[in-house]
């Protein structure tokens, strides 16, 4: 709480006002790469980013800071959030950065830090290196500055990695699928990895030009990908965020098959497999009860965590899970990886619809979610939960939905809002909750 610069996934901000600019990205090289330089080794950190016009800026800006203060850079272009991740262990890196503002439009822009085994850094990691953008550090002696380099093979490295997420005999033949990389950081990778698994790609969202990266596309705008799937009559479309971090799936009527879906078959499959650890699967209070009770059906567990997949990975390592995901479409995978990967999660589904023999929206749907409502309250200021009357009308709602259904009411991390979610299996009655819910919140904050 009360940190300047880092948020719940990194530092994100509007390019060029607030904390985004090209100074705080250099002093963020210079901090993580004094915060890192441990042992008497060359010391080197990874940089990716997407397709933003603003990443040129910044990339340029934390290679400056990490140069200064003796680190070696090697910058990878434009790649996938898990493929930075995947390459600071393979390189064996000290830090991999990743300049990105995830599905958030080109003008925001973000920096997602990673350690040197892969995994986003720890709240301590990022509340010490904050302290450190307030200090003046000490530079590298001129002989000791650190030097930048290119690599050309990043794709190929992780364009091999992602295949062999599957068996080998597991191929993509005879299915056509939509791609839709959101004009992102994917938009080489992951058409080019369904290629070479024998799919026929219709690849659409892949003409970045700094200034398009969600807009219109990916997974958080689905219009433009339920229609190209519905005109060339594909069997299944894959839409992907900014960073590629996240999936979701659209059948080939043109339905959506979102986190929880993806969640519970890939989880039932490991597990029918003799392969799911941890007894279930981890995911957020958001997730739908039906997920829940799918699972339950099946003699798994879901645990829940607060939103984030910073949460959902921190559970899943504590508990020795390797599935675990958001509705929205984080998958984290950690048979394959440290981080959320929507491409690896898009394999896991293709291989279970080749397994499946059957259309996407038999092999995909596997539970009806339950009726889930979600309103946002603004206020002014204060804190309207604190509220006496707010509390009694949510016990009276939690009262009123035990056993038949959830209540999620959470104040927003990032504005003055608060979110309140409701789900049972009467939508009119949920209405009815949030809607009082929401009423309360707006007296007591008026």
């Amino acid at each position: 709480m009360g940190r300047k610069f880092f948020g719940t996934d990194g530092i994100r901000g509007r390019t060029n006002a607030g904390v985004m600019t090209a100074a705080t990205a250099m002093k963020v090289g210079q901090a993580a790469g004094t915060y890192f330089l441990r042992g008497s080794h060359r010391h080197r950190v990874v940089i990716g980013k997407d397709t933003r016009l603003s990443g040129y800026m910044l990339e340029n800006a934390m290679t400056a800071g990490f140069t200064s203060v003796g680190m070696d850079v090697v910058l990878l272009g434009p790649m996938p959030t898990p493929a930075v991740a995947l390459l600071t262990r393979e390189m064996r890196a000290d830090v991999g950065v990743m300049i990105s503002a995830s599905h958030n439009p080109f003008e925001d822009n973000g920096i997602k830090l990673f350690g040197p085994d892969g995994f986003k850094l720890s709240d301590e990691d990022e509340t010490a290196i904050e302290a450190m953008l307030e200090q003046e550090l000490p530079l590298a002696a001129s002989a000791e500055v650190g030097r930048a380099r290119r690599i050309e093979d990043a794709r190929g490295r992780y364009i091999h990695a992602v295949k062999g997420s599957l068996p080998h005999n597991v191929r993509l033949d005879g299915l056509r699928i939509v791609v839709d990389c959101a004009n992102g950081a994917a938009y080489h990778v992951a058409p080019s990895a369904l290629w070479e698994l024998g799919a026929e790609v219709i690849a659409i969202g892949v003409e970045p030009n700094g200034k398009n990266i969600n807009a219109g596309v990916g997974s958080t705008h689905l219009d433009a990908i339920k229609a190209k799937v519905r005109e060339v009559r594909a069997d299944i479309g894959i839409a992907l965020d900014g960073d590629a971090d996240r999936l979701i799936v659209v059948d080939e009527k043109g339905q959506t098959v979102d986190g929880d879906q993806i969640m519970a078959l890939i989880g039932t499959r490991l597990a029918d497999a003799g392969a799911l650890r941890g007894g279930g699967v981890v995911a957020t209070v958001m997730s739908n009860l039906g997920l829940e009770r799918y699972l339950n059906s099946r003699g798994l567990d879901l645990v829940r965590t607060a939103v984030g997949d910073r949460h959902v990975l921190e559970k899943m390592r504590e508990g020795g899970f390797n599935v675990g995901g958001e509705q929205s479409g984080h998958m984290i995978l950690t048979d394959h990886g440290t981080t959320g990967d929507g491409t690896v999660a898009a394999l896991q589904v293709l291989a279970a619809l080749v397994a499946s023999g059957k259309p996407a929206s038999e092999t995909l749907h596997l539970f009806d979610p339950v009726p889930q409502l979600l309103k946002n309250v603004r206020f002014a200021g204060g804190k309207p939960l604190d509220n006496e009357d707010v509390q009694k009308v949510i016990a009276d709602a939690e009262a009123q939905l035990a056993g038949r259904g959830r209540l999620v009411i959470r104040p927003s991390g990032t504005e003055p809002v608060i979110r309140v979610m409701a789900e049972g299996d009467d939508a009119a009655e949920v209405e009815t909750v949030v809607d009082r819910i929401c009423s309360a919140v707006r007296k007591a904050a008026g």
